[in-house]
């Protein structure tokens, strides 16, 4: 009789024979960049320093891809983006101490916005882990101290023997609902000293899935089978797990209205007649979903920018799909329902009964045309139309990445993606500099689209480096940068609030110039010549710079009424 227990996964022969000619010159690195290639890794980010260079070294005897960065945080940015766009988990190499600390701002916005992301850091010698003061280049009392509240999981190794498996179960914590970047640093002793390990060959790459509790979905279904007024909430989750499709049967079959949230922009088609868009910064919008008598949250914690700043007090009752237990119910009381969108969405389709409601399309034309009354009336028409030309420009199955910058913040709520995990932001954390880097790292996953990355002068010059991994790599990005003069949301807001504005002016580059310097194309435009310009940088080949300088304006806010 066989046991469970009792069964041994056996090596291949080619397993067998590479484990029995281990090539002599390994050493702690090469375990680290076979173990990536095992799980299905083929391209890393990352920047080299003293204690990594056992990895490094490594990556010449692998087939690897290695994209290197100007500044640690910007490939954080860079891996984000690779992972959002791939659905893989994408390695961040990095050295100790500052090297490390330095990506912390990025590996937020990757855990706020569940992006993949492997960080594999290097750690002082072994001798000096356990908060010891040695006198370590580097040393901290303890490294992984700074990451245990930004990360999903923190593997710490200390002898070869444990690389891996830390990283097989650090990719599959990445990988698994919610993702998230995770973080496994390894001492470099550990990654200098020779290895007799054999070559790491495979490496179990599936992460867990996270259905949903089937008693959970049929209430939930019976809920939204009976309603007289439901409605929908996309957010990122739902992008995410690939569910956009299960989410337009769904919202037809009960002929629910959808709003999607900033980080689920393009989850639903735009146009839909029962898309109401993503004006989640409004008034109106808010109303309405505050009227809705079942209203289905998938995949969103119904956070600030996507409960219009706390105001939304739901009167109905909520059903929330969250694939983060820790966002759970954590706004709104709710029938809390922890799983994947997708897996979720397909157990409701399967339950749901088909509703009519020939009411609900004229009811989100009449949403919109509020909304549109509403800008209308605020005489903003250069910065919707700047907007418009972008989104003319892009061809619409190009991926953009938006810094955190007035246009963007009209993006969140006017842009239309044109499809799911097309549009990405720094909206998760709200840091400066997402936009530049994390474009490059798309067109690492996919060179054959242009990409757009949108910032502000002040974002810009977080990643003004940048131009140079562009110009190395002939990497496909256009970069629109809005120069307005300094920091111009936090102009309006310090004017607003306090009737003038300090420390937002800024002294800043000859943006066109600083590029051509670099080797990388630069055009001047104006507002009328920006679709024209735009797309034409968008159609050559390479990286491009786009400066427009405009003074834009956000629209009014309604959670202050």
């Amino acid at each position: 009789m066989t046991h469970d227990h009792d069964l041994v996964l056996r090596p291949t022969p080619a397993q067998t024979e590479a484990a029995l000619n281990s090539p002599p010159g390994r050493n702690g690195g090469d375990l680290v960049v076979e173990t990536l290639a095992g799980l299905g890794a083929t391209t890393v980010f990352g920047l080299p320093g003293q204690h990594a260079l056992g990895m490094f070294d490594a990556l010449r005897r692998s087939d690897l891809r290695y994209v290197g960065l100007r500044v640690e945080n910007n490939a954080g940015f860079a891996a984000d983006a690779y992972g959002r766009i791939t659905g893989e988990a994408a390695p961040l190499l990095l050295s100790t101490g500052p090297g490390a600390l330095t990506s912390l701002a990025a590996l937020q916005e990757a855990a706020a916005a569940s992006a993949p992301v492997l960080a594999i850091s290097s750690q002082v010698p072994t001798a000096g882990l356990g908060g010891g003061r040695h006198g370590y280049l580097h040393e901290l009392p303890d490294q992984a101290a700074s990451f245990r509240g930004v990360v999903k999981s923190v593997h710490t190794v200390r002898t070869q023997s444990q690389i891996p498996s830390a990283i097989e179960a650090a990719w599959k914590s990445a990988l698994s609902a919610p993702h998230g970047p995770v973080w496994v640093e390894i001492p470099q002793d550990v990654l200098l000293a020779e290895t007799a390990i054999p070559v790491v060959t495979g490496g179990d790459a599936f992460p867990e899935e996270l259905p949903p509790r089937p008693e959970l979905t049929a209430v939930a279904a019976d809920l939204l089978s009976k309603a007289a007024r439901p409605a929908i909430i996309a957010g990122g989750g739902v992008v995410r797990a690939d569910a956009s499709k299960k989410l337009r049967q769904l919202a037809e079959t009960l002929q629910a209205p959808v709003v999607t949230t900033p980080g689920g922009k393009g989850a639903f088609p735009w146009s839909h007649p029962l898309s109401l868009q993503s004006w989640m910064e409004d008034r109106h919008t808010t109303e309405f979903l505050e009227d809705a008598d079942v209203l289905l949250v998938v995949g969103s914690g119904l956070g600030e920018l996507s409960s219009n700043y706390h105001t939304f007090k739901p009167r109905g009752r909520v059903v929330q799909i969250e694939a983060d237990l820790g966002k759970l119910e954590s706004n709104h009381p709710a029938l809390g329902i922890h799983a994947d969108a997708r897996l979720a969405l397909q157990a409701l389709l399967e339950t749901v009964s088909e509703r009519q409601d020939p009411t609900a399309p004229e009811r989100v034309r009449a949403l919109l045309a509020k909304v549109a009354e509403r800008i209308a009336a605020q005489e903003l028409t250069l910065e919707q139309e700047v907007l418009a030309s972008v989104r003319k420009a892009l061809p619409a199955d190009s991926p953009s990445f938006w810094d955190m910058t007035i246009l963007a913040y009209w993006a969140w709520s006017a842009f239309d993606a044109k499809g799911p995990n097309h549009m990405h932001s720094a909206q998760g954390a709200g840091g400066l500099g997402y936009a530049f880097p994390a474009a490059l790292g798309a067109a690492v996953a996919d060179p054959t689209r242009p990409v757009l990355a949108v910032s502000g002068d002040g974002g810009a010059l977080y990643s003004i480096a940048e131009l140079a991994t562009a110009r190395q790599y002939g990497l496909n990005v256009t970069w629109l940068i809005v120069d307005d003069g300094g920091y111009g949301i936090l102009r309006e807001y310090m004017t607003d609030a306090f009737g003038e504005a300090t420390a937002t002016e800024l002294t800043r580059p000859d943006y066109v110039a600083l590029a051509e310097s670099f080797g990388v194309p630069g055009v001047r435009t104006t507002p009328e010549n920006l679709e024209q310009d735009l797309a034409k940088q968008l159609a050559s080949p390479g990286p491009s710079v786009v400066l427009l300088p405009a003074v834009l304006r956000m629209f009014a806010p309604t959670h202050l009424d």
